[in-house]
């Protein structure tokens, strides 16, 4: 037998609204069956985990214990972190170093945070 992750949940303010800035992150899609305003929100993402955001009265009010780290694929780590900020997301903090190395961390727009690392090819680029 074996066990899975059917689900990465986040507990948040507006389940719809963090699920479609997520779903539009990872270029995926909220559910058909959701709709703004449900008290949860269901988000398939390409070859990924499914992501389910469920509203609850609480406030975040502390670092995120668990975070993603991202990687882009098909664009460089700092046109991935542009992209994101025109999303909505926020600058938190900035890694990068000169030498091409490095991440910058940006919360999303319930301020979770997560980090945008350098891509495959820049890795590759750098090694």
């Amino acid at each position: 037998m074996t066990t899975l992750v059917r689900h990465i949940t986040f507990d948040c303010s507006d389940a719809y609204k963090l699920g479609s800035f997520w779903a539009q992150v990872l270029e995926g899609a909220v559910s058909d069956e959701d709709s703004p305003g449900d008290p949860e929100a269901l988000v398939s993402t390409p070859g990924g985990p499914t992501l389910l955001f469920v509203t609850v009265p609480d406030e975040k009010t502390v670092k995120n214990r668990v975070h993603f780290d991202l990687q882009p694929q098909d664009r460089t780590r700092d046109e991935e972190v542009e992209r994101v900020i025109a999303l909505g997301a926020t600058l938190v903090a900035d890694h990068r170093l000169p030498d091409g190395r490095g991440w910058v961390t940006l919360a999303d727009i319930e301020g979770n945070e997560f980090c945008v690392e350098r891509s495959t090819g820049e890795r590759a680029a750098t090694a």
